[in-house]
């Protein structure tokens, strides 16, 4: 799939397709907390199929059992369908 940046109207919108994002900048950001670091890795991993699957890959940060995930497309300079994409996958995995 190729990846087509978003426009203005749609980033406004994001939060209604995207429970639990928050957009910074460029970016959609979303927070878990987990029992502990094996949990947290363990979400990481399901996060790393999906991600790979698609040719996507996300910014992940992993601190014992809190994990932050920041989506961006680098090669558009700004958010993308794939973020979109990518998000609700990541939110189908709760």
């Amino acid at each position: 799939m190729e990846a087509s940046r978003l426009t203005q109207k749609e980033i406004r919108h994001l939060h209604q397709n995207l429970p639990g994002w928050t957009i910074r900048g460029e970016k959609l950001i979303r927070q878990w907390k987990f029992k502990n670091f094996v949990h947290a890795f363990g979400f990481i991993s399901r996060v790393a199929l999906i991600a790979e699957s698609m040719n996507h890959h996300p910014d992940l940060h992993n601190v014992y059992g809190t994990v932050t995930i920041e989506l961006t497309t680098h090669d558009l300079d700004g958010l993308s369908n794939l973020d979109l994409i990518l998000a609700q996958r990541i939110n189908e995995l709760e």
